[in-house]
């Protein structure tokens, strides 16, 4: 059995109960939690979760921080596998879908109307339509898309991620995140290449 110095174990207990909250809120949102639902959900103490953040506001903020880079690890993980540009947008762009994909409507309507929330997603959104700009970059150099504007591009997918997030494009079309994301994948990629 491994054995881990008292900094270790505790380092893997607060990730594990960061993983367990996002759980949590992903499938039931958080508004309507106290922190003794969620302590009690967590099988854990309330002051478990003052250690991890200093009030339910910023334990909140705090999951979806952790939410984001959880995902971030994923997406790129899934990236890295891919070979061609058009995969890695493709890969990355299908990856983001999924992971959202776990998110509940309540969650995403708590996220929505919660500020601090609200503005991690919104950073997101912004790192991942830089990354677009990068990889459609990557393939306009690589010759393997013809000469677009990557920044519009990456703006045109934002734009749409926005759109998804906020359940725009579900009421209009009846697409699941994961599938709009798949299509805007498919969209990008055949609208830039040569």
């Amino acid at each position: 059995m491994e054995q881990l110095s008292r900094p270790e174990f505790a380092t893997r207990r607060r990730s594990e109960l960061f993983d367990a909250l996002v759980d949590l809120f992903l499938a039931e949102g958080f508004a309507h939690l106290t922190l003794d639902d969620i302590a009690a959900r967590l099988r854990c103490s309330k002051s478990t979760l003052y250690a991890l953040a200093g009030s339910k506001e910023q334990l909140v903020r705090a999951a979806t921080v952790h939410f984001f880079r959880r995902a971030t690890d994923d997406v790129e993980s899934r990236v890295a596998a891919q070979a061609s540009t058009a995969e890695r947008i493709t890969g990355y762009l299908s990856a983001v879908g999924v992971a959202l994909g776990a998110a509940s409507a309540r969650f995403m309507a708590d996220l929505d109307a919660f500020g601090p929330a609200r503005e991690v997603y919104e950073v997101n959104t912004r790192f991942a339509a830089d990354r677009v700009r990068e990889l459609v970059t990557e393939g306009v150099e690589a010759g393997e898309f013809r000469d677009v504007h990557a920044v519009f591009v990456a703006d045109l997918a934002a734009a749409m991620m926005v759109r998804i997030q906020q359940g725009g494009v579900r009421a209009a079309t009846g697409l699941d995140d994961a599938g709009a994301y798949r299509e805007l994948a498919a969209l990008l990629t055949a609208g830039i290449s040569r």
